[in-house]
């Protein structure tokens, strides 16, 4: 599992070199030369640049922040009994009486196609800390749906 975290941090540390040499190279030489063409206070491509340079930092810091997270992801403090990170839950949808079947994921790790969905979506929030058994009401765009926990594996489970 911690393999999944490694990959997540690669993944946020490659984004944060790319928007950074951006930052520190492409965007510098982009001002330089919507410079050369004289009054900035008509000019599209200076302001374009400075706009691109404020969401490029703001990325970062978003980025660094995430990347803060992922490294206090102590997996070994993950509950053994409840449903958390990495695990695979099977819920009994009460309004069709049918069975779907969820790994609770990061956000970068999500893809609902493939039944992998982030605990901070808002059936990942319902379902965290829940035992089999439990009864999980979530609002979703379409109403109200209601499931039942039926089966629950932990990452503990896995090993």
């Amino acid at each position: 599992m911690s393999d999944a975290v490694t990959r997540i941090r690669q993944k946020l540390e490659e984004e944060v070199r790319e928007l950074e040499h951006e930052l520190n190279h492409e965007l510098p030489k982009e001002l330089l030369k919507a410079r050369a063409h004289g009054d900035l206070s008509e000019n599209a491509e200076f302001k374009f640049a400075k706009e691109r340079q404020g969401y490029i930092s703001a990325r970062i810091g978003q980025l660094k922040k995430r990347l803060a997270d992922v490294s206090m992801l102590n997996l070994n403090n993950l509950p053994k009994d409840r449903a958390g990170y990495g695990s695979r839950v099977t819920l009994l949808d009460l309004q069709k009486s049918a069975e779907v079947e969820y790994k609770l994921v990061t956000t970068e790790e999500a893809d609902a196609a493939q039944g992998l969905i982030s605990t901070t979506s808002p059936i990942g929030k319902a379902i965290l800390g829940r035992r089999v058994g439990d009864e999980i009401k979530v609002q979703t765009p379409a109403g109200v749906k209601e499931f039942e926990l039926v089966r629950l594996q932990t990452i503990h489970d896995e090993g």
